[in-house]
């Protein structure tokens, strides 16, 4: 969760960055910002704040039960007074990155493509497929570390390294 927190913060900063530096077309950006609603940008940004506010639960209440309680208490009114601020703060960050990047034909396509049953379960199932990639990545990775270790460990060995 943290990974996509920082991914999320990242685009979000790097596109306040692109938009201040290069003005994209309106075409452009009304094509972008329907991309990111498809995409549904706000909900995923949604879905980090339980893990942000986790996070943020031990820093401010020192261990100390009598603040957790009421830490715990606050949290729902804060969540719900400030969500609708950063949901439109991704939407824009996430609309002037793509509209940096792709053409207003470009964006209209994939977003075509992000509104199709095919384009929605991918949206449904991008959490669950980016999870057993990066399991899948991790083990590839450690196989090939082990047999690369062992490879590299007889070489020396072969020129009579002591291991």
């Amino acid at each position: 969760m943290y990974k996509s927190l920082m991914i999320a913060i990242g685009i979000t900063l790097l596109a306040i960055g692109v938009a201040k530096a290069e003005t994209s077309s309106p075409a452009a950006m009304d094509a972008a910002r329907s991309l990111a609603v498809t995409l549904k940008v706000a909900d995923q940004y949604k879905s980090l704040l339980p893990g942000i506010l986790l996070r943020l639960r031990p820093i401010l209440s020192q261990d100390r039960p009598e603040i957790e309680r009421d830490f715990d208490a606050a949290v729902p009114a804060i969540l719900e007074a400030n969500q609708s601020k950063y949901d439109n703060s991704m939407i824009e960050g996430a609309a002037a990155l793509y509209a940096k990047i792709f053409s207003a034909d470009e964006l209209r396509d994939i977003d075509a493509f992000y509104r199709s049953p095919a384009g929605q379960k991918y949206i449904e199932k991008s959490h669950e497929l980016s999870e057993i990639n990066q399991k899948l990545s991790d083990e590839i990775s450690r196989q090939a570390t082990d047999e690369m270790k062992e490879r590299i460990t007889q070489s020396l060995r072969e020129k009579g390294h002591k291991l």
